[in-house]
């Protein structure tokens, strides 16, 4: 799915006013008849019983919000609307139009601009049974402050349900990021095309149940909007999946190398080669230090294994990239970092395999912290790379800290993957899979259970098991945070919690979200007024 940013959306906006000829007017009575729609269903064990309060400020956002509150007025619904601006005159165009049928049809309109006017709205809005956030939408412009701030405190401390208009307001619409106070939705009606602040934190925290409006803007209007930002669904997944024929056999399903592994680490490296055939590879190779070599042939029963030069502290050595490379040769993927440990001899063996690897790469935990300090070896790559950092890894990558990373999770992503000719996986809540030329998707699946350790090593096998298979690298990481989120969904599912999950569980339940995926049964990751 296409999500826009406010530029975007206002460009489509004037395409379908200026060239198409909509007039703005049918537009807007289009956005509020389906907030409306929503209200009313919202509040349909109250019919013409329930109190529902718009809060407005003086745009079209505002509009929006004068044309629901005249559809509920009209459907019997007491309805008044706080007017938060100074000067109700500089109100023009459809809004004005909108708001002066408001005034003859006697539904209340008051102004909430001084702190005494804010205050009282917010104790009547508290009374009610729901609130419409029609303030700003998509046209504010970094922190909200003055009296739509001190408005914005109000209808959170009303502690009535919130529909927003388009967008939370005080949400950045294109990165998910709050710079100050921010409206808490319980829904979120976005008019034309989804925003992409919507569905990355910390915005997604705060837009609820998110439906789309349709207002009639034709598809044409959001042509030649470059770089997208796009919200993966299953049905994506799915077209992106080779079909495997009725003879196909191992070898075309795809062969992975892995390399990792060092003393108390083993696990790491176990599940992400597990995980690789659990995602449909047909041949996976774990690479480890020698000697570790024989307790991997215990543990693991269908992944091949191979012993690997060691260094003195038992990981591996940078003599080992020969033997890795001449395998990776014959593979379709290479994963290196799952248990990897911090050797020192690990920055030079990555460095080693980032210029010279064969085939794609992905490098991941360990493998990410030996590339810190030589990040500026990923412009000399060979063959594509994937990087799936945790915001921690992120953070010592750039030399920021991770709250900063997950206060930009989105322009971030997107700069260092522009920065460094990789496709970065911004691994967390809402995962971020940023492409090099400014192409990102959005990853909706996954729960607060995945949070432990292990799943990132999963993450990577499915990531080499897809890319072996034939993905490009931003389909195979996007493919592979939708699957791995999605497995996590099912074992909970299953578990009838999140609580508790283990990465052998979304290991277990990889075949499941596979079979989901190809099967259409995975819900969207947004509704539809309509």
């Amino acid at each position: 799915m296409r999500l826009v940013t406010a530029a975007q959306a206002r460009a489509a906006d004037r395409y379908a006013i200026e060239e198409v000829g909509l007039p703005a007017a049918v537009l807007m009575e289009e956005a509020g008849r389906q907030v409306a729609e929503l209200c009313l269903k919202l509040l349909q064990e109250k019919p013409g019983r329930g109190r529902i309060f718009v809060w407005a400020g003086k745009g079209n956002n505002g509009g929006d919000g004068y044309v629901a509150a005249r559809r509920l007025g009209l459907a019997g619904y007491h309805v008044e609307v706080f007017l938060v601006t100074a000067h109700p005159e500089e109100i023009t165009g459809a809004a004005r139009q909108n708001l002066e049928v408001l005034r003859r049809l006697a539904i209340p309109v008051n102004q909430a601009w001084s702190e005494a006017e804010i205050a009282a709205a917010g104790v009547v809005a508290a009374s009610g049974d729901l609130q419409v956030d029609a303030l700003l939408g998509t046209g504010g412009r970094g922190p909200v402050s003055g009296p739509p701030a001190a408005a914005i405190a109000a209808i959170n401390g009303a502690g009535v349900p919130v529909v927003a208009v388009d967008l939370p307001s005080g949400l950045n619409a294109d990165t998910g990021e709050v710079t100050g106070p921010a409206v808490r939705a319980r829904y979120t009606v976005t008019v034309g095309r989804p925003k992409a602040g919507l569905f990355t934190y910390p915005g997604a925290a705060l837009a609820g149940d998110v439906y789309v409006a349709d207002i009639g803007i034709p598809a044409v209007a959001y042509c030649g909007q470059e770089p997208g930002v796009f919200l993966t669904e299953g049905a994506d997944v799915a077209g992106w999946l080779p079909a495997w024929g009725p003879a196909a056999h191992k070898g075309e399903r795809g062969r992975v190398f892995v390399a990792g592994g060092s003393p108390g680490l083993t696990g790491a490296a176990c599940l992400a080669s597990e995980a690789a055939l659990r995602a449909g590879a047909g041949l996976v190779t774990l690479g480890v230090p020698e000697s570790l070599h024989d307790l991997m042939e215990v543990k693991l029963t269908e992944v091949m294994t191979a012993p690997l030069p060691e260094a003195e502290d038992r990981t591996l050595a940078a003599a080992a990239a020969g033997t890795i490379l001449e395998r990776a040769a014959q593979a379709g993927a290479l994963a290196v970092g799952p248990g990897l440990g911090r050797g020192e001899e690990l920055p030079e063996l990555i460095t080693q395999l980032v210029r010279e690897s064969p085939v794609p790469l992905v490098v991941d935990a360990d493998g990410l912290n030996a590339l810190a300090a030589r990040t500026e070896v990923l412009s000399e790559a060979a063959a594509p790379v994937i990087l799936t950092p945790h915001p921690g890894e992120l953070a010592r990558l750039t030399g920021s800290t991770p709250a900063e990373v997950q206060a930009h999770r989105l322009p971030l992503a997107r700069e260092v993957a522009e920065s460094w000719n990789a496709t970065v996986v911004l691994k967390g809540a809402r995962t971020v899979i940023a492409a090099p030329d400014g192409t990102c998707y959005l990853n909706p699946t996954g729960n607060p259970g995945l949070a432990t350790g292990g799943t990132g090593d999963v993450l990577t096998g499915v990531i080499a098991a897809l890319l072996a298979q034939g993905l490009q690298p931003l389909k195979a990481a996007a493919a592979g945070a939708f699957l791995h989120g999605l497995a996590g969904d099912l074992a909970a599912e299953q578990a009838r919690g999140a609580r508790g999950l283990t990465a052998g569980d979304v290991l277990q339940a990889l075949p499941a979200a596979l079979a989901a995926v190809m099967r259409s049964e995975v819900p969207g990751p947004v509704m539809y007024t309509r």
